[in-house]
């Protein structure tokens, strides 16, 4: 009987004090709140991706319709407007975008080559026509398998046009099949819808570099177990493309990482990778710069 009365005076301990505890509690965020459900068209989408290439090439976001509380990440973490890749007016050679009208997202893919190489990867959050979220993905020299040359080369062979109605993927499918993938790298025995030709670009390293029509992409998913977490997706269904922001291992400090995924008729075709963590170099042509180390051999 003792026991039941001080676990029930525990309790009601706690139940008074939790106004008090919540009163203290951190204080609210500077930023507006992501939104579970937000509103957008995607006319209203498909502005933003625009004026936010042409704001790279400038060096201003000044023509995006920023929320006065939008928050601002790179690689992943937050940082202040004015310190974003943004701000600096860029040579932008290759840019492309996808669209999710549901998510009210977007992702945009940059490529510059010089004089300072980056291929950028850039995603806006909106709601009711505004851009309540930045997050951009620098990649650059001495980043995994970086080579800009090689990344605008074979980005700009590619075919990434709308669909025809008959090509598409459902957006679940697609989902199951970029998680297929990702959770590959800690489970070797997944499904993966993979279609053929297949080709993935990561970093600048290319996987058919002989242009063959009955290329692969089962090649390069490393030994071991890595596990991928953090997973946000961006599904485009004019153009069959599921884009996830994800983290590799620790859900807090993991390595920022972007996957995006070309479907057509269900099965993988194209793959883009972006991951600015340190590692080799791709070359021009997009192969390896250390002999017999090819990832994707």
């Amino acid at each position: 009987m003792r026991i039941t009365t001080t676990i029930a005076a525990a309790l009601l301990a706690a139940t008074i004090a939790t106004p008090a505890l919540a009163q203290n509690g951190p204080p609210p965020s500077p930023y507006t709140p992501r939104v579970d459900k937000p509103t957008c068209t995607m006319d209203e989408l498909k502005a933003a991706t625009s004026a936010y290439v042409e704001g790279q090439k400038t060096g201003s976001l000044g023509g995006l319709p920023l929320h006065e509380k939008a928050e601002y990440l790179q690689d992943m973490k937050t940082i202040p407007d004015a310190e974003g890749m943004w701000n600096t007016a860029l040579k932008v050679d290759h840019a492309m975008s996808f669209h999710d009208p549901v998510r009210c997202k977007t992702f945009s893919e940059v490529i510059v080559t010089g004089p300072t190489p980056y291929v950028i990867g850039t995603r806006l959050y909106m709601d009711k026509g505004k851009v309540i979220r930045v997050d951009s993905l620098v990649t650059t020299t001495g980043h995994w398998l970086f080579n800009a040359n090689a990344y605008l080369k074979y980005s700009k062979a590619e075919n990434w046009e709308p669909l025809m109605k008959y090509q598409g993927t459902s957006a679940a499918e697609m989902i199951r099949g970029a998680n297929a993938y990702l959770d590959a790298f800690s489970d070797k025995f997944t499904d993966i819808p993979w279609g053929q030709p297949c080709a993935r670009l990561e970093g600048g390293a290319y996987t058919n570099r002989e242009g063959r029509a009955d290329a692969s992409c089962e090649v390069g998913i490393p030994a071991g177990v890595l596990y991928i977490v953090n997973r946000d997706y961006l599904i485009d269904p004019e153009k069959g493309v599921i884009n996830v922001f994800c983290r590799f291992g620790n859900s807090a400090t993991g390595g920022p990482d972007s996957h995006t995924f070309r479907f057509i008729d269900g099965k993988i075709r194209l793959a883009h990778t972006l991951n600015p963590i340190p590692g080799p170099q791709a070359n021009d042509e997009g192969g390896f710069d250390r002999p017999g180390a090819d990832p994707n051999a």
